[in-house]
């Protein structure tokens, strides 16, 4: 006779999380293009990108390459803005299957915060093999704190993903005002620009923004010549631990009364 195994509660999470995240790669490379479309767009738009900036600085931005300058903006901004989104959207998405009490609302977030996060890991991949085919050189001198901006900005995403999904589910006008938001971040968190093309006196208003500090730091960590000028990495971890600490007791506090709307 089959002996029945009780699983516990963390077990349970994760299985739920994973068939989550098997859901969201058959739903996100369902195409015929699939991944390969993922690590190409960002290329070509980069490519694009570093050849106006190109015609401006001579090829060369602040000691580094303008290529690899546009991509560390253009890949962080696009990490923040997908894993923002991708979360946002997962919980009204999954809503239907908030009625097995196994799965909870903070599941389909995770699991999209996963999912996107492997994904922009292949596009740097993808963009790392580009470079050495066309004989760029690939540079990091530290590692650790490249690392530490890409996780904090997906940290960011996905907190930001949790409060606003549950929100809206009391508000749906705030999926309106989260697309005015997100908008104007891709002109002021130096994708195309350095912080020391402004004028200091007009730093205040953009170092805010806490995805210009992880672009600008990922870049410093890249090439130590390119400098560390207006920003902290202490900055982005501190607001970090806030929009945490919000957003769990946030969920905590409305979740059950959200998936009942």
């Amino acid at each position: 006779m089959a002996i029945a195994r009780k699983r516990s509660k963390w077990r349970v999470w994760r299985d739920v999380i994973y068939s989550l995240i098997v859901r969201e790669v058959k739903t996100g490379f369902g195409d015929k293009l699939g991944l390969s479309w993922a690590v190409i767009n960002p290329i070509a738009f980069i490519f694009v990108l570093s050849f106006v900036r190109g015609r401006l600085d001579g090829g060369e931005t602040y000691s580094m390459p303008t290529f690899v300058f546009m991509a560390y903006g253009l890949l962080i901004f696009q990490l923040f803005l997908q894993t923002f989104n991708a979360c946002t959207s997962s919980i009204k998405r999954s809503k239907p299957l908030f009625a097995f009490r196994q799965v909870q609302p903070i599941s389909p977030v995770i699991a999209s915060g996963i999912f996107e996060g492997i994904v922009k890991v292949v596009v740097m991949a993808g963009i790392a093999l580009v470079m050495y085919f066309l004989t760029m050189e690939i540079r990091i001198d530290n590692p650790l704190g490249v690392i530490a901006s890409f996780i904090n900005v997906w940290l960011i995403g996905i907190f930001m993903g949790l409060t606003f999904g549950i929100a809206q589910l009391y508000i749906p006008e705030l999926n309106k005002f989260r697309n005015m938001m997100t908008r104007p971040l891709f002109f002021i968190s130096g994708i195309f620009f350095s912080l020391r093309d402004i004028p200091q006196e007009y730093w205040w208003l953009l170092d805010w923004n806490p995805l210009l500090h992880a672009t600008e730091l990922s870049r410093f960590y890249s090439y130590s010549s390119y400098g560390k000028v207006g920003v902290s990495q202490i900055f982005v971890f501190e607001l970090l631990l806030v929009l945490v600490a919000f957003s769990l007791l946030f969920y905590r506090a409305t979740w059950k009364g959200a998936i009942s709307r």
